[in-house]
């Protein structure tokens, strides 16, 4: 069974492309986590990994490993498990492909097109199927080990699987457990860190002809250093160092706050505190038993059981310039106590209190019981399968970090009558517990305050999706071309969500994090009816032309009723060539995020074009929105398939897609927001609140039904197998060609993000025009070798983005001059070796970026919201050369 289609047909090739990653592949590879070996492939955005949410602290998205095709977001890419549903591992609905029982995958089909009528909602961009070996019979197992070319990032992995049959072969059993262990890496142990930054041209006007942004490499903060730097007055420019030691910081030449290029910069950067890699932890057991109750029943039972533990230091508390000291504080050095007259602003990264280290555990248990069985009706065969499946997730996210108001009353410290240094508030509340907390300088701060400071902020979540669902196929008559084959069936589907939070978090009390907890639910029933009609075949036109249609209907108990469908055709005039095509209408419904959402909170930083472009740190507050309209995708695929008979074992396709999201639910973010304001857009005005100072202090954002989002591009593989010196020869090129990936949300205006190897804002949006995959393997008893050539085409930082140096037009919120708007693209190269031992045992070596290239640096900025690390972990290496070795037998 092909996942592009219900269809159980031999010889049938359904005209909707599948990418397939066999056992022999994967194994070839042996790559660290199943995830990441998919997550190479071109019609891929690996931007939901662990490595990509390092430095986010609120989103709880820490240790995932999920999948996005077509940059079209996650929870637009339907993730199966055997063509089942999986209960989602996030509120987002990322389904975390780390509870897979790895050890029993035998294919994986990647299904790159709109899939709905057939499977459902949220394959919109496609499918990724996880098809395990059920009826493997024997043992198996791995030992595997690796490390970084640094001696850092070491990791492990143990697996171990085994199945049998029982009751003379009418029953199978199958157990499956795996244990793996990633150390992560601490900081930023690499010299490849230029510092580089993003910031506002302090010299740019309207008229001028400079650019607005710079891209600066060796760029620091001029606003705030690890022990605090005063901002404002006469002490302007004077920081505290170990001990508390006042010094004169050395500005750079240009300096545009909260950045400053030259000077000083190293010391007044704290991009390498957070980590490259996170830690994580990762177990799971796998058990499933079938029974042949007849010759034409089976009935099975399945249980699951995985669990994560992860952990990254992300970023410093970053107060930038935001921080009010009166003349009076106890903690202001001697040597310069003299010269404070008056209250000064200063700015720090609190390197006392040290990186904030974020923790998230995460456990999933599933259940699924079934049936399948064959029979003979209107005069052929017939086949049915049932099943039900119940998933609970438990996500349980903290970070340690500042109580907002707890820090604020700590650094006010003066000295009582009696000449102790106590909290201001304890003068007038003298029960109060405030622990005086000294700003001023690193490797200062006591025990007591740090205690009385930091809290935990944590939040639990409880995801439950039950499934019930049915289908029938048969061949029910024949057209003059041959048999037709029908599919069809009944789903139903609920999904739940609920959770706690500690009480300081529902009131916004930490400086970041301040998790929230979510209830809600939704149900969802569906029937779908799939057929393939043979139109011709063996004609002197057409070896073969086949009709493939499909419609699902659909009702979500939050949003109504909608239909879904699909038509298809396969034609081969010939063997040698076939040509494929699909129309389809998919969709995408709001997830219990968009819908239930309770004010979820992230610090963030951005420009305040009210305040001269002031960078600014605040609050987003996400909320979920109830009248959402589920998203409808209109799809086209074109394609054709050769394997020209003159050259046997060579296969190639190119397939055009072209993906028309209306109505596709978004969210703007906080910049978006005071943007639109500032522009005159008075609608966003009311998500924004100030201080009594007039300071930015908190964006609301909510997701919207927004105009439209359009994906255009092109699919290209090839592969090539033949014997050669006297082994089996493998060739294998993977590649696509992005075209098109525009957003209008009729609000800001509309953006092309293909190109753009930065961030584009976020790393949701980095999509080079090229994304491309080659391997070269080759095989003689007992030797495998496998080449890899894996990479991305140059691009931009922002496709909005005006380059220029001088004679630049005037700068607009829509498109912004920069002086430099180029990165480059990249090549890796991959190798393995594997060597059978013995008929039972194998033992490998890979290795990774084999030649330790270097990532392309990234200015990041202008805003701060996450670890400044100018580099995309999304697109480039950032570990260097990485190894792995290890055994696997199998008997």
């Amino acid at each position: 069974m092909v996942t592009a289609t219900r269809i159980q047909r031999d010889g049938y090739e359904a005209p909707t492309p599948t990418s397939v990653i066999g056992i022999e592949e994967i194994a070839a590879k042996a790559p660290a986590n199943l995830a990441d070996f998919v997550n190479e492939l071109p019609s891929m955005a690996p931007n939901n990994t662990p490595r990509a949410n390092v430095g986010f602290v609120s989103a709880g998205l820490v240790g995932i490993n999920a999948l996005n095709l077509r940059s079209l977001g996650a929870s637009r890419t339907l993730v199966l498990l055997d063509g089942q549903r999986v209960g989602p591992s996030t509120l987002t609905g990322l389904v975390d492909v780390n509870q897979f029982p790895q050890a029993l995958v035998k294919r994986v089909d990647v299904v790159t097109g709109g899939a709905s009528a057939g499977w459902g909602s949220d394959a919109v961009a496609g499918v990724v199927n996880f098809l395990l070996d059920k009826d493997f019979t024997g043992l198996k197992g791995q030992v595997q080990g690796g490390t970084t070319t640094y001696g850092d990032g070491r990791n492990y992995n143990l697996s171990l699987a085994g199945g049998t049959g029982f009751a003379d072969g009418r029953g199978h059993i199958l157990v499956s457990a795996e244990h793996a262990y990633n150390k992560g890496i601490s900081g930023v142990p690499r010299d490849w860190y230029d510092g580089s930054k993003l910031m506002f041209n302090p010299a740019y006007t309207p008229t001028n002809g400079q650019p607005q942004l710079l891209v600066s490499p060796n760029t620091g903060f001029a606003t705030a250093t690890p022990g605090g730097i005063i901002t404002s007055g006469p002490l302007r420019g004077t920081y505290f160092g170990p001990g508390g030691v006042p010094a004169q910081f050395n500005y750079g030449p240009v300096i545009s706050a909260p950045f400053m290029q030259g000077g000083d910069w190293e010391y007044a950067d704290f991009a390498r505190s957070g980590d490259l890699d996170p830690r994580l932890s990762r177990q799971n057991l796998f058990i499933r038993s079938s029974y042949d109750v007849t010759d034409n029943v089976q009935v099975f039972v399945q249980g699951s059981y995985s669990r994560a533990k992860s952990f990254q230091r992300t970023l410093n508390q970053f107060n930038f310039a935001n921080i009010t000291i009166q003349p009076d504080n106890a903690f202001i050095p001697a040597s310069i106590a003299d010269q404070v007259t008056a209250p000064f602003t200063l700015g720090t990264f609190n390197q006392d209190m040290g990186p904030i280290p974020a923790l998230s555990r995460r456990s999933s248990w599933r259940g699924v019981a079934g049936a399948s069985g064959n029979f003979e009706a209107f005069g052929s065969d017939w086949d049915w399968d049932v099943y039900g499946q119940k998933s609970v997730n438990h996500a349980y996210t903290a970070a340690d970090i500042s109580i907002t108001a707890n820090y604020r009353a700590a650094i006010d410290a003066v000295r009582n009558a009696n000449g102790a240094i106590v909290c201001r508030s304890t003068l007038s509340n003298p029960g109060n517990g405030c622990v005086p907390y000294n700003i001023f300088g690193t490797g200062v701060v006591s025990e007591a305050a740090l205690d009385y400071v930091l809290g935990t902020s944590w939040g639990r979540t409880k995801l439950k999706e039950d499934v019930f669902a049915g289908t029938l196929r048969g061949r029910p008559f024949s057209s003059w071309a041959g048999p037709v084959s029908v599919a069809g069936g009944l789903e139903h589907r609920r999904e739940a969500v609920s959770g706690s939070n500690d009480p300081l978090s529902s009131t916004r009390s930490f400086f970041a994090g301040n998790y929230s907890a979510s209830f809600g639910s939704y149900n969802v029933t569906e029937g779908f009816l799939e057929t393939v009609v043979p139109l011709a075949a063996d004609q002197p036109w057409a070896r073969s032309l086949d009709f493939n249609g499909a419609v699902r209907a659909t009702h979500y108990s939050t949003s109504g009723y909608v239909t879904t469908w699909k038509l298809g055709l396969t034609y081969s005039p010939v063997d040698d060539i076939s040509f494929r095509t699909t129309r389809s209408r998919d969709i995408r419904a709001a997830n219990l995020a968009e819908l239930f959402q309770a004010s979820q909170t992230s610090t963030t930083s951005f420009n305040d074009p009210f305040r001269n472009n002031a960078s600014t740190t605040a609050f987003q507050v996400t909320r979920g929105n109830l009248s959402l309209d589920p998203e409808v995708a209109d799809s086209l695929g074109v394609g054709v398939i050769l394997r020209p008979r003159f050259l046997p074992g060579f296969t190639a396709s190119a397939d055009y897609y072209d993906i028309d999201i209306k109505d596709a639910i978004s969210t703007v973010n906080a910049a978006t927001v005071v943007n639109q304001c500032f522009q005159g857009n008075g609608a966003f005005c009311s998500q924004i609140d100030r201080d009594v100072a007039g300071v930015i202090s908190s964006v609301l954002v909510q997701p919207v039904n927004l105009a439209k989002q359009i994906a255009r591009g092109i699919d290209f593989e090839a592969g090539y197998r033949q014997p050669f010196l006297d082994g089996d020869l493998a060739i294998r090129l993977m590649a696509t060609r992005y075209l098109k990936n525009y957003s209008d949300d009729g609000i800001t205006p509309p953006t092309d993000t293909v190109g753009t190897n930065g961030t584009n804002g976020t790393l949701k949006n980095s999509l080079p025009r090229w994304r491309y995959q080659a391997s070269l393997g080759w095989s003689r008893d007992p030797v495998s070798v496998l080449f890899t050539a894996r990479g991305f085409s140059s691009g931009v930082y922002n496709t909005s983005y005006i380059q220029c140096t001088s004679g630049c037009p005037a700068s607009t919120t829509a498109n912004m001059t920069i002086n430099d708007n180029h990165l480059p693209g990249a090549i890796y190269f991959d190798t393995s070796i594997t060597i059978s031992l013995s008929d039972q045992v194998d033992g490998f070596l890979s290795v990774d970026n084999v030649l330790n290239k270097d990532p392309a640096q990234m200015a990041y900025g202008p805003g701060v919201g996450t670890a400044p690390l100018s580099v995309n972990p999304v697109l480039y290496d950032v570990l260097g050369r990485s190894f792995r070795m290890g055994f696997r037998f199998k008997m």
